[in-house]
Parts: C-alpha cells; sequence; structure tokens
C-alpha cells in the first residue's frame, strides 16, 4: 500500500486487500512514532560509537559513550538494539607467557600480594611481556603500567626477548611520569626481570622490586588482563606483513587508544589519562 499510495486511494486498496483501514493508519502512525523515531536515532548514536571504539565496545561501554554526549539512555535499551542491528564486541582469546624462568637469580619478595589497587599514580607499576607474530619474524612487547589508573606508562617493541627490552621499557617510564619514593615495580619471575642490571637499575632510582610466585598468573593478574585486551582488541585482529608496520599499530593501540579513548569499566568507565587528570586536579 506504502508503494501504490500515491496512485490509489487508501479506501479503494483497503477494499482490495480486504484490510481495515483503521489498521492501516495505526501501522503508519507506529513507523513515525516518537518512539520509533528516537529509537532510530539512537541507532545512528550506537554505529557512531561503535565505530569510534574501533567496533570493540559492548553495550555497557557504548551507553556511557553516548551518555558522556549528554543523552540518558538505559543501557538495556542500548543492548536491545544493538543485538537488533547485529552490533556487538569482539571476544576474547586466550595468549601464552613468554618470560622465562631464571632459577640461578635471586628471589626477589611478592610486594604486592595481589592487591592490585592504590590510593594514587606512581606507587605501583606491574609489568609483563608477550609476543607479536609478522611476517618478517616474531617481536616482543615489554610493557609497564600503573595500576592506579591502568595507564601503560613505559613500553618497548624489540626482536629479542632480552633483558634490554624491559630495561628500556621501565627507563621510558621512569623518564616520563613522576614515581613516588618507594614506588613498587612488580612482575613475575621471568629472567629478563631478575636479572642483576634491572635489580641495579632499580636500587639507584629508589624502586622497590616485587615478584609474585613461580606459575601463578593471579600474582600478575593486572598484567595478564591487559595484554588479554591487546591480543583480542588488536593483534587477533591484524596481521602485519613488517616489524614497522607492526610497530606503528601497537603504538596508535597504546598511546592513543588505550591509554586515552578506552574507557575501562574499573575507572567509572573513563579513560587512563582521564582518570589520573582528576586525580591531580586541586
Amino acid at each position: 500500500m506504502d508503494l501504490h499510495g500515491s496512485g490509489f486511494e487508501v479506501k479503494k486498496m483497503v477494499q482490495v486487500l480486504g484490510v481495515h483501514r483503521s489498521g492501516y493508519y495505526g501501522y503508519q502512525k507506529q513507523k513515525t512514532s516518537p518512539r520509533a523515531k528516537e529509537n532510530d536515532k539512537l541507532r545512528e548514536l550506537i554505529r557512531q560509537a561503535w565505530k569510534k571504539s574501533r567496533k570493540l565496545y559492548g553495550s555497557p561501554r557504548i551507553t556511557v559513550e553516548i551518555r558522556s554526549q549528554g543523552y540518558r539512555y538505559g543501557e538495556n535499551r542500548v543492548a536491545r538494539l544493538m543485538k537488533e542491528e547485529g552490533i556487538r564486541s569482539k571476544s576474547r582469546k586466550a595468549f601464552r607467557v613468554t618470560t622465562r624462568s631464571a632459577g640461578d637469580q635471586p628471589v626477589v619478595k611478592d610486594l604486592v600480594q595481589r592487591k592490585f589497587e592504590t590510593d594514587g599514580p606512581g606507587k605501583i607499576w606491574i609489568s609483563d611481556i608477550t609476543y607479536v607474530w609478522t611476517r618478517e619474524g616474531w617481536l616482543y612487547l615489554a610493557a609497564v603500567m600503573d595500576i592506579y589508573n591502568r595507564e601503560i606508562v613505559g613500553w618497548s617493541l624489540q626482536d629479542r626477548l632480552h633483558q634490554d627490552l624491559v630495561i628500556s621499557a621501565l627507563n621510558q617510564a621512569l623518564w616520563h611520569h613522576p614515581a613516588e619514593q618507594g614506588l613498587i615495580f612488580h612482575s613475575d619471575r621471568g629472567g629478563q626481570y631478575r636479572s642483576r642490571k634491572i635489580q641495579q637499575i632499580l636500587s639507584l632510582r629508589g624502586v622497590r622490586p616485587s615478584q609474585g610466585s613461580r606459575g601463578d598468573c593471579f600474582d600478575n593478574a593486572m598484567a595478564e588482563s591487559f595484554f588479554s585486551t591487546f591480543k583480542c582488541e588488536l593483534i587477533h585482529l591484524e596481521r602485519f606483513a613488517t616489524k614497522s608496520e607492526a610497530y606503528l599499530k601497537i603504538y596508535d593501540f597504546i598511546e592513543i587508544y588505550y591509554n586515552r579513548e578506552r574507557r575501562h569499566s574499573a575507572l567509572n568507565y573513563q579513560t587512563p589519562i582521564e582518570y589520573a587528570n582528576v586525580a591531580i586536579q586541586p
């Protein structure tokens, strides 16, 4: 009837089709109801927020993103429309731990004891290593995170799994970010973290080393969580032709997306930079 409305009267069409005129007008009213128009508007906001998140956000983060623009839509409504549109976040995938144990190095105490929380930045940093495949060979990523706001404060990407990988990430963090006296630097017991050179650097800077027990991922759970996100939201979605390409995309992911754009549920859906800026305001 909609297709032929310009050529035939509604009265004639309902008679031919055997339908009620009131039903047709009710259908027309429903199509253009305020609720339907509002849903169309919300669908567009959802698509924009999803694309902005690199198609990675689920309904909780998309709801927060839309609300940050001044709208007051509920998460259930957002989730329902996302399901109708086939919009969903990427699923997570597991990853391997790449640090190697070094049994001949001295044991360092666990000063964190799985208590991954502080009352301010620069008090506890955690670190770990993961791997990245390119068609030119393997790369290894060492990252240092401030557990207060989940910011990656230092990182290094190299083609050798060596202590220099960790030293470079640690020095970057110490150079660019203020650290409280007695800062704790926590990691697993991989050989890259237990080397004498690393311990000397920490000692000279007044940083206290801390390491979890051997083979227990929960002792460094926050670092494991970051790399799970890193793998899910970048590595498993890309195929790097060269090491240079991998570096550029990893730089963009960490420095632009993860630290400055990605909303974290543990930070009241703020980005790490936003959360830190609130903490330092007078």
